[in-house]
């Protein structure tokens, strides 16, 4: 398994896909650009932290995506 962010509040199966937190990433440097790219669009998108994981272990997170 691959490594993906999971979204608080958690958002419900449409909004996961139209924010793209339903892709997983082959490595974590592939995770953490894609989070860059997204973070403005994820926090408009009501996402207030994202956390990392790789399958079913933490990498990190909570992170909180408010100023």
């Amino acid at each position: 398994m691959g490594y993906y962010w999971a979204a608080m509040p958690e958002p419900t199966q449409q909004a996961a896909a139209d924010l793209g937190l339903d892709v997983e990433f082959d490595d974590q440097a592939e995770a953490e650009a894609w989070l860059s790219a997204s973070y403005a669009e994820l926090a408009e998108g009501g996402v207030h932290t994202v956390t990392l994981y790789e399958s079913d272990r933490l990498v990190y997170g909570p992170m909180s995506l408010e100023d």
